[in-house]
């Protein structure tokens, strides 16, 4: 076994630690130059494991030049790492320099780096990006030894992870590099093994104590519908003040912003608590990481801003509001609680409504049988490629078969054809066959050798100003204006669209406060504060959480097993039996299909449990069959666990409306005529770097870059359907927004095994879905509106007598009619 140097051993030993057999191992694994995968579960010293090969030698050999880079998804994880890294450097009095590098760095510390870099510099994948496409980057990365990649399994399989798994192939082109993985959740480790290095070495630490999860509910009637979870606020506010210190994490923006509003109005002894999450102002977010640090708050109600491996020693209990959406998440969120090995993490589960109650407890059961979930990594994006060929030029000139080798040697784009690349290159070169006419996309050109080059020092800039794979929807910066005028005091940021919605008096809530809007000014939106007024909520896109594949198993697994149905609070179990003996239960295969007519209408209701984006698609999808079927279908809406459709005619015929068929013609002419093409377009060209976001001395706004990607996107579709960004369009539409893999499980559950349920009336199971159409609209009467309709969905799901006709399509599609009273 590895043995530390005498003065990390004295360190240990008065820190009354010993050295664990993985940080043993990660040693051996740094003497032998082997990249590394380590997978700990939190308060295993698993960050001391990664960095302490580095401090070791760099103890034993200090140097003015860059040593470590440590690469996080998290720029609050960079932050809080560095803050943690001075503790033993100052205990030992090691030598060793620690920065941070991020868009949140300001101008003159990037500078001084770039000229002095630390020993160890801590950063994030597009700030590594910036830093490779930089000139001298040969001689500034000619020192590295070690790179350190941080709750590698958020990246893995993301578009951020392509970025970094190319730039780490260029990282090691430049000097002997070892690569160090480190998770305390992989749900695949040998694709994640692959993605840190072919020869990696994977090192697994002993479990800890299991975690204590337990699930919590307010003494009211459990939700029929909604996802905010605000009738939980007095019982939240009772566990955070029987704890010293707990993270209350919740699975949107706005519900963050609602629930602490909730909470506080009862917080009568005046706890200190407060919000964080990702549009708040930087400097608000670092006053309440420091905050927590310190010890001087009782709870930080957070977003996902948080969940990944922020090291706060005082937290003791974390509390997750609304259903966690996957049980390696549940893990990672409450890995934050007790960083104590040997001591249980607590989370308390809070679910919003009746469904959420059931994905809690299969969450629970996940977390016991410590089965993490999660998709495995795909190949990597063509605009990501793109976006880093710019960058490789941008540093200095290179050779097409030297670039392509690098790129091939990642796990990511192993299996990269040499036809894609070139297309790829071709792309950035000209623009491709479609567009090369135009200067503009005319960005690399290539000498008499062969060489390829930036067509000017122009496009470079351009490039620097435009790096990154996150394309977020516009936001519009929020000002807080004294009473006496003046500049005031930025907020944060909210989306365009939202904004776009205010009339100047409006008010709605941000960070805790009510405010009201004055003005738009450029992209500024002024407000001042409106204590006491009934706000309006911003609402943050693509805020919700994707349902996992394994949670949904479990939830119909559940349901279909009465046995387990003892762990469930008393209303959820009558609400199961009632619909077993009006109905029937969803079952691990096959497909559950309710008809019933209501107001004029006919409803169609899928009991799926495929996650909300597959719904969305089949719903579409599904319309459009029962359109060509002549059931004149009005309306659909989608939830994690349920579709429901509307038509004026009742639909029949189940089982040829989800044949597998449908993922051919159908969708393909829905792709087609959709707006989703188009979307997903928009984002592939920003990255690729063909609409930059920023130009010199302008921002583009919304418009701008919607209008000129519609125009390109009708070019290449006419004069160029097989370009590589239509293709990456395509591909990514068909991983993300479309979730193409759910559906034809859906498809390939219901082939054969359709259970139609022909009701006269509502079931109970679906009244959840029901009550979510038209939700978004409550306010004033509307809300008084919702409040009766879903007392009258209620009445008529629990009411008694009802008739039902089961239809059960079996394996050659004929219907076999049974009538029950």
């Amino acid at each position: 076994m590895a043995r530390l140097p005498e003065r990390f051993e004295q360190w240990f030993k008065a820190k009354g630690w010993r050295l664990r057999d993985h940080q043993a191992a990660m040693l051996e694994a740094a003497e032998a130059g082997r990249d590394a995968l380590l997978i700990a579960p939190t308060g295993a010293g698993k960050t001391l494991a990664g960095f302490l090969p580095s401090l070791v030698a760099l103890a034993g050999q200090p140097t003015d030049k860059l040593h470590t880079l440590y690469v996080s998804p998290l720029k609050a994880l960079g932050t809080d790492i560095a803050r943690n890294l001075q503790i033993p450097m100052a205990d030992m009095g090691l030598s060793v320099s620690v920065e941070t590098r991020s868009g949140d760095t300001p101008a003159n510390r990037r500078a001084r780096q770039k000229e002095m870099p630390p020993n160890i510099l801590l950063t994030t994948p597009e700030s590594l990006l910036l830093l490779l496409s930089q000139e001298n980057s040969a001689d500034y990365f000619a020192s590295l030894s070690c790179v350190v990649v941080d709750e590698i399994h958020a990246l893995a399989g993301t578009k951020r992870g392509d970025q970094l798994s190319l730039c780490i192939a260029r990282l090691r082109r430049l000097s002997p590099t070892r690569v160090v993985g480190l998770s305390a959740t992989v749900a695949h480790p040998e694709a994640i093994r692959q993605f840190v290095g072919p020869k990696a070495r994977l090192v697994q630490a002993e479990d800890g104590a299991p975690p204590h999860v337990t699930m919590a509910l307010p003494d009211v009637e459990i939700p029929w519908s909604g996802h905010m979870g605000l009738k939980a606020a007095e019982l939240v506010l009772e566990k955070i003040a029987g704890a010293a210190m707990s993270i209350v994490f919740v699975n949107t923006r706005a519900q963050a912003e609602l629930l602490f509003a909730a909470i506080w109005k009862h917080n009568s002894q005046n706890l200190p608590i407060t919000i964080h999450h990702g549009s708040l102002d930087i400097a608000q977010r670092r006053k309440v990481e420091a905050a927590m640090a310190e010890g001087r708050l009782r709870a930080v109600i957070a977003t996902s801003s948080l969940d990944l491996g922020i090291d706060w020693g005082g937290v003791d209990q974390v509390l997750q509001i609304g259903a966690p959406k996957g049980v390696s998440r549940l893990l990672q969120r409450l890995g934050r609680a007790n960083h104590r090995l040997d001591e249980p993490s607590r989370a308390i589960l809070v679910p919003a409504n009746r469904f959420e109650v059931l994905e809690c407890e299969a969450a629970m059961a996940g977390v016991r049988e410590k089965a993490l979930d999660g998709d495995p990594p795909r190949p990597g994006g063509l605009d990501v490629l793109a976006q880093h060929i710019m960058g490789m030029a941008c540093s200095g000139r290179f050779l097409p078969d030297d670039l392509y080798r690098e790129v091939v040697s990642t796990a990511c784009y192993a299996d990269l054809p040499r036809q894609d690349f070139d297309d790829v290159l071709r792309f950035v070169e000209d623009g491709g066959y479609a567009l090369a006419a135009y200067e503009r996309y005319r960005k690399l050109f290539r000498d008499s050798e062969g060489f390829v080059y930036p067509a000017s020092a122009k496009v470079a800039q351009y490039f620097r100003m435009n790096i990154g794979t996150i394309v977020e929807a516009p936001m519009i910066k929020l000002r807080l204006v004294g009473k006496r005028g003046g500049f005031g005091v930025g907020l944060g940021e909210v989306e365009e669209y939202f904004v776009n919605q205010l009339v100047p008096g409006d008010s709605f809530i941000f960070a805790g406060r009510v405010l009201k809007f004055l003005r738009l000014r450029e992209n500024v939106a002024e407000v001042v504060e409106a204590p006491g007024k009934e706000p309006k909520v911003p609402a943050y896109a693509g805020a919700r959480l994707p349902l996992t594949t394994n949670l949904a198993s479990r939830v119909r697994a559940m349901l279909h097993d009465p046995s387990c149905w003892g762990a469930f609070p008393e209303q959820v179990q009558e609400w199961l039996t009632l619909q077993k003996r009006r109905s029937r239960l969803p079952g691990p295969n096959g497909l559950l299909v309710e008809t019933f007519p209501r107001n004029g209408r006919w409803f169609m209701v899928v009991y799926a449990f495929e996650g909300r984006n597959a719904h969305q698609t089949l719903g579409l999808l599904l319309t459009k069959r029962m359109e060509r079927a002549g059931y004149a279908p009005i309306g659909f809406v989608a939830t994690d666990y349920v579709l429901a459709t509307w038509s004026a005619y009742r639909p029949e015929r189940i089982d040829q409306l989800f044949q597998e068929d449908m993922l051919g013609d159908d969708l393909e002419e829905w792709m087609e005529t959709s707006s989703l093409l188009r979307r997903s377009f928009r984002q592939v060209a920003v990255i690729a770097g063909l609409i930059p976001r920023q130009l010199p001395g302008a921002e583009k706004n919304r418009r701008q870059v919607t209008v000129n990607s519609d125009l390109i996107y009708d070019v290449l579709r006419k004069h160029q359907p097989d370009h590589v960004l239509i293709r990456a369009t395509r591909a990514d539409a068909t991983h993300g927004l479309i979730d193409l893999s759910r559906i034809a499980a859906v498809l390939r559950r219901a082939e054969g095994r359709i259970t139609h349920m022909v009701l006269s009336r509502v079931s109970p199971l679906a009244v959840p879905v029901l009550l979510e159409i038209g939700r978004e609209q409550v306010a004033g009467e509307a809300e008084e509106q919702l409040l009766a309709e879903t007392a009258a969905l209620v009445t008529e799901a629990t009411a008694e007598n009802e008739s039902l006709h089961n239809f059960k399509h079996g394996p050659k599609g004929q219907n076999m009619l049974f009538h029950q009273s």
